[in-house]
């Protein structure tokens, strides 16, 4: 994939995440819906489920609280803040250091035993949500 498509698709994510987030801190008080389509037709959360929540648990300064909601939060709260500013940053500077960390990071997580543990963390959160009812 190229570099305009990597970086595009991560800024078009971000922002998406930061357009819901603004919908869900003003909206959801009037409005009762999950957006979990997992959720929505099983009845279970989702590995995911919550982290909307600990992500405005972040943005309040309830750090704690955050990782009990979902501890996912505090991985896509960095994320979405970080890697908007690293890629402007390469963008002004004609750089490609944000590109050659991704296609680093992904790399390790291709590495098979650090691919177990990252898909056992996942299973372990889910059985988190799931024993707290989320």
């Amino acid at each position: 994939m190229s570099k305009k498509k990597i970086y595009s698709i991560i800024l078009i994510a971000c922002l998406s995440g930061f357009i819901y987030l603004f919908f869900n801190s003003f909206y959801s008080k009037h409005i009762h819906f999950s957006m979990c389509i997992f959720k929505n037709v099983t009845g279970i959360p989702c590995p995911s489920c919550g982290t909307t929540r600990a992500i405005q648990l972040i943005l309040h300064g309830n750090i704690i609280e955050s990782l009990y909601m979902n501890p996912f939060g505090i991985i896509v709260i960095s994320l979405m803040i970080i890697a908007p500013f690293w890629i402007l940053y390469d963008v002004i500077s004609k750089k490609d250091t944000f590109l050659l960390s991704y296609k680093k990071a992904e790399e390790i997580i291709r590495t098979k035993w650090i691919t177990i543990v990252l898909i056992s963390l996942v299973l372990l959160n889910w059985i988190w949500n799931i024993y707290k009812r989320l």
